[in-house]
């Protein structure tokens, strides 16, 4: 079959992990999507954030029953500077790396949650211009950062961004007050899309991040992390990794279904959006179909190797899921682990 033979259809899907750009045919009715965000390209900003800002309040509140605590380890404290151990203090807070360095015995002392200071990382290149269910997943990252706002912003919390397009980073320094959190989505949400052609570099931006060194905090990372250097290894783990010396970290990855399997709609001429590379796919083959699968099963499977070994905390949302009820759900995972470990 032709592409000319290919069946009529506005969108297509990609590669695995290209993040190939299919348009937006095939996506969901966000009204029957079971609570979807909304579509930022396609009305007024300030309306659509007003609703997802609601939304995201009256379910979460709902649901979590105004206990907002879960996204930072422990009963309300994040973790902070180290001293030396005392008899009597709980061992579950020993400071393992400083004892092996110094030889002698420390433990972490806590900052209280009023006092958290919250980094997000938002990457919103070009791979994240892509979604074929109930919305984009640039979309889904921007209501991942409103969710993250609503959760740690209250008392004297503060929260700033660092938002890169592979062409542009901005940064937004942490401030108090849910005004200043609703301004800092509203200009998350104008960041001009990044143009065709140009990879997105979510490792200059969480190496930003590091200096100067910044009070401890939680720092969390929304994208799909689909980097990788020329050897196939992750390019963000390095400096991810470097943050956990002095930060708790969440990693949000946003995930579209056709990044994890194909369809059988014949044959698709599809075009990475970072790249410019145009590739025609057979997916009326089945072998390919299943080839694509592995491969994407692979990936995924990397991603969450790589997260693991930064210490990384890690929700994946999807495009055609209740994104909310999978905050929910990691919300109260971290609650019952106590410990901040690591939940999908």
């Amino acid at each position: 079959m032709t592409p000319e033979q290919a069946p009529e259809r506005a969108g297509s899907a990609p590669t695995p992990g290209s993040g190939i750009d299919p348009g937006t045919g095939g996506r969901a009715d966000p009204s029957g999507s079971g609570g979807a965000p909304p579509h930022f390209g396609e009305g007024p900003a300030d309306v659509l954030l007003q609703r997802l800002e609601l939304t995201v309040r009256r379910r979460l509140d709902g649901l979590l029953q105004g206990d907002h605590l879960g996204l930072v380890p422990g009963s309300g404290t994040e973790a902070g500077d180290s001293r030396t151990y005392h008899p009597g203090d709980d061992v579950r807070r020993m400071d393992w790396p400083v004892t092996a360095r110094t030889q002698v015995p420390h433990v972490r002392e806590t900052i209280a949650d009023r006092e958290l200071e919250t980094w997000a990382v938002v990457d919103l290149s070009a791979s994240l211009d892509f979604g074929t269910a109930a919305c984009t997943k640039r979309d889904l990252a921007i209501a991942g950062l409103a969710a993250v706002s609503h959760l740690t912003v209250h008392g004297g919390n503060r929260l700033g961004a660092v938002v890169t397009t592979g062409e542009r980073v901005d940064r937004y320094p942490a401030t108090a007050g849910r005004l200043a959190a609703d301004r800092l989505l509203r200009a998350v949400v104008a960041t001009p899309r990044a143009e065709g052609g140009r990879r997105g570099d979510l490792a200059a931006a969480l190496e930003s991040l590091r200096r100067p060194p910044r009070r401890r905090g939680l720092v969390v990372v929304v994208s799909d992390f689909l980097g990788s250097d020329a050897s196939g290894v992750p390019d963000w783990e390095r400096p991810l990794r470097g943050l956990r010396a002095r930060h708790e970290l969440l990693a949000i990855e946003v995930v579209d279904p056709r990044e994890l399997e194909l369809p059988d709609v014949g044959l698709l001429t599809v075009v990475d959006p970072e790249s410019g590379q145009t590739l025609e796919v057979p997916t009326g083959d089945a072998a390919f179909r299943a080839r694509f699968a592995e491969g994407a099963a692979a990936q995924r499977r990397a991603i969450a190797a790589a997260l693991r070994r930064a210490g990384a905390g890690h929700l994946q949302l999807r495009t055609d899921r209740d994104w909310l009820m999978d905050v929910v759900r990691f919300v109260a995972d971290r609650r019952r682990a106590g410990s901040g470990g690591a939940s999908r």
